[in-house]
C-alpha cells in the first residue's frame, strides 16, 4: 500500500489502532480521525515512535455530531489530495439511551449517520483515486434484528443496559444496508465498499456490555475470543488485499461457522438499502 493515502475513523484504540497500525507498517499515508485529541495525540506518538518515518497526521471530531462531521471532511480535503481507503471503524455502545447534539439516537448517530455523511462527503477524493475502497466494521449482531423502520430508526428511544443490544444490532445492520447501496450506486464511480463482522475480539466497546467485561475476563483463554490485532486482519485484506479488488458490497464474517448461519432476512428485503440511504440523506441533511 505505498503511497496509499487512508483514512481511518475511531483509531485510537482497540480494533481502530490496530488497522491504523497496520496500514501504516504497509507504506500508507494515514490519516486517522479521533474523538479524544489527548489519546489522539498520544497515539500519533505512538505510531511515529514505532515508524519514525511513517506519514500520519490526526483530526478531531465527534462523529455523533454533523457538523463536526462537515468540519472534518474539509480538514480531510484540504489534507488529501485523493482518498485510496476509507475504514469506517469508529463507534459506541451506549448502555443507556442517550440524544446527539442533533436530536438523533445517540449510537444511531455516532455508528451510522456520522459515518454515512463522512462516507459521502468524501465519495469525490474517493472517486479520484478510482479504484478505491470502503470498509466498513459491522457485526453478526445485524442478524438479531427483528425489524427497521426506515422512517424512524435514529429517533431517540428508551432502554437500559440489556435493551441497548437491541440498538448496537439495529445501528449495525444499517451499516450492511448501506455497504450494499454504496455498491448499487456507486461502482460506476470505481468505489467499492465491503463490511466485515471482526469476530468476538476483547475491546473496550464490547467490555461495555451487559456482564461483557466478566464474561470476556472467562472466555479470553479460549479460542473463540480474539484480540484486537486478530480482529484488525480482515480489514487490512479488504483494504489492500489484490484479491478484493473489484469486489463490493459484501458482509464479510471472521467467526468460524458463520457460513452455517441464516442470512439476515433484512439485507434482501426489496428497497430497504435504498430507504435507509434517502432517510439517512434526509436526516443529515444531503437530500
Amino acid at each position: 500500500m505505498e503511497g496509499t493515502y487512508c483514512v481511518v475513523t475511531g483509531a485510537t484504540s482497540g480494533i481502530g489502532k490496530e488497522i491504523a497500525r497496520g496500514l501504516v507498517a504497509a507504506g500508507a499515508r494515514l490519516l486517522f480521525i479521533c474523538r479524544d485529541r489527548a489519546r489522539g495525540e498520544a497515539t500519533l506518538d505512538e505510531l511515529h515512535r514505532e515508524n519514525p518515518s511513517a506519514a500520519v497526521r490526526m483530526l478531531v471530531a465527534d462523529l455523533s455530531a454533523m457538523r463536526d462531521v462537515r468540519r472534518v471532511a474539509e480538514e480531510v480535503h484540504r489534507e488529501l489530495p485523493r482518498l485510496d481507503v476509507l475504514v469506517n471503524n469508529a463507534g459506541t455502545h451506549d448502555l443507556r439511551a442517550e440524544v446527539s447534539a442533533d436530536g438523533f439516537d445517540r449510537m444511531i448517530a455516532t455508528n451510522h449517520l456520522g459515518p454515512f455523511l463522512l462516507t459521502n462527503l468524501l465519495a469525490d477524493l474517493l472517486e479520484r483515486a478510482a479504484p478505491s475502497r470502503v470498509v466498513v466494521v459491522a457485526s453478526e449482531s445485524h442478524r438479531a434484528v427483528l425489524h427497521i423502520d426506515p422512517r424512524t430508526f435514529a429517533e431517540p428511544g428508551s432502554y437500559g443496559p440489556i435493551g441497548s443490544l437491541s440498538a448496537y444490532a439495529r445501528s449495525k445492520l444499517l451499516n450492511v444496508l448501506v455497504t450494499q447501496e454504496i455498491a448499487r450506486r456507486w461502482t460506476s464511480r470505481g468505489i467499492s465498499a465491503n463490511a466485515f463482522c471482526p469476530g468476538l475480539v476483547s475491546t473496550g466497546l464490547v467490555r461495555n456490555i451487559p456482564m461483557g467485561a466478566r464474561l470476556f475476563s472467562l472466555a479470553e483463554r479460549t479460542p473463540f475470543v480474539r484480540n484486537a490485532r486478530q480482529g484488525a486482519e480482515h480489514a487490512l485484506r479488504l483494504a489492500g488485499d489484490g484479491r478484493f479488488a473489484g469486489r463490493t458490497g459484501g458482509f464479510h464474517s471472521t467467526i468460524p461457522g458463520a457460513f452455517l448461519l441464516p442470512p439476515a432476512p433484512h439485507r434482501f428485503r426489496p428497497g430497504l438499502q435504498q430507504a435507509v440511504w434517502e432517510r439517512s440523506e434526509e436526516l443529515v441533511g444531503l437530500s
